[in-house]
């Protein structure tokens, strides 16, 4: 608290505006607030002159000590800023990975006669996670007086995920334009079906050439000391 001044006045204009928007993003963890953030900041920018001694204390000298403090200052500074990142990734991963599963149970609990807000709140219920979080949210501020669509617009600036903002788009448009409720679920769902499976082939995939690296770097030299290995020392007693 006491170095929340000084770090807000040594913020640049802006800054704590686009941290509270990351904050969002990650569905304002207990843990973090923009003082914080601007905290971590301020003093990953001063440990320079932590870092110098410590590593001197060590037996560091040279271009070693110069890289090291550079190393691990910026490491120090942008570790704030990687935290952050890290939790919006985790809860648009988690969102995204939710959301068919989601829209398949409220495709069965509308064609079973419930209304959109009831089948809702009963999914959210059955499945709990960031997801049900952010459509309970939508369902409060319905509650509270807002039009469904701020609402749906509202949850997508909060999540800015790309498979949900096109899912609420789809529900915009069959708002305006009078389309089942249903049959536009059921066409959503089978959409997310489609895309979670593609993803999936996507990284299958990828995934030879992520091995590549360890294969050559790691493995291959292995295998070469144990097979060859012998071999050259026998050539070696032989010369």
């Amino acid at each position: 608290e006491g170095l929340s001044g000084a770090a807000n006045r040594f913020t640049p204009a802006g800054y704590g505006e686009q941290v509270a928007q990351k904050l969002v993003h990650a569905g304002n963890p207990p843990n973090l607030n923009v003082d914080k953030v601007l905290v971590m900041k301020l003093v990953g920018l001063v440990s320079v002159v932590f870092w110098l001694p410590i590593l001197l204390m060590l037996g560091f000298q040279g271009p070693i000590l110069l890289v090291g403090v550079v190393v691990l200052w910026g490491c120090a500074f942008m570790y704030p800023d990687v935290l952050l990142n890290r939790k919006i990734e985790d809860r648009q991963k988690e969102i995204s990975r939710k959301l068919p599963d989601i829209l398949d149970l409220l495709v069965i609990s509308v064609e079973a006669g419930l209304g959109f807000e009831q089948a809702l709140d009963r999914t959210c219920t059955a499945v709990p996670g960031a997801l049900s979080d952010e459509f309970r949210r939508m369902l409060h501020e319905i509650r509270i007086g807002s039009t469904r669509a701020d609402a749906l617009r509202a949850m997508a600036d909060r999540s800015d995920v790309p498979e949900l903002r096109g899912f609420i788009l789809a529900m915009l448009q069959a708002d305006t334009f009078g389309v089942s409720i249903s049959r536009l679920l059921r066409s959503q769902a089978d959409e997310m079906r489609i895309k979670r499976r593609l993803m999936a082939q996507e990284k299958a995939q990828k995934a030879p050439v992520k091995m590549l690296f360890p294969l050559v770097f790691c493995i291959f030299p292995s295998i070469f000391v144990v097979i060859l290995g012998p071999a050259m020392i026998n050539i070696s007693k032989a010369l």
